[in-house]
């Protein structure tokens, strides 16, 4: 994915959270992120993302392109 898809694909994110009720936003990332990790072929594509991820929440820092 280029940059601007990256961005492009971001902002609509963006744009469709700010539409829904924040009641609805975890429920919304929680389908999405079912949809997107659907698309990988393995639970060992999207384990290593999901503890990436994970540590970046829990204030470890990192890049998510070293997860990959």
């Amino acid at each position: 994915m280029t940059d601007a898809d990256l961005d492009r694909s971001y902002g609509a994110l963006r744009e469709a959270l700010q539409e829904l009720p924040p009641s609805r936003a975890e429920l919304f990332l929680s389908m999405l992120c079912l949809a997107l990790m659907a698309r990988f072929p393995s639970a060992e594509d999207v384990l290593p993302l999901l503890a990436h991820v994970r540590a970046q929440c829990d204030g470890e820092g990192g890049d998510l392109s070293d997860a990959a």
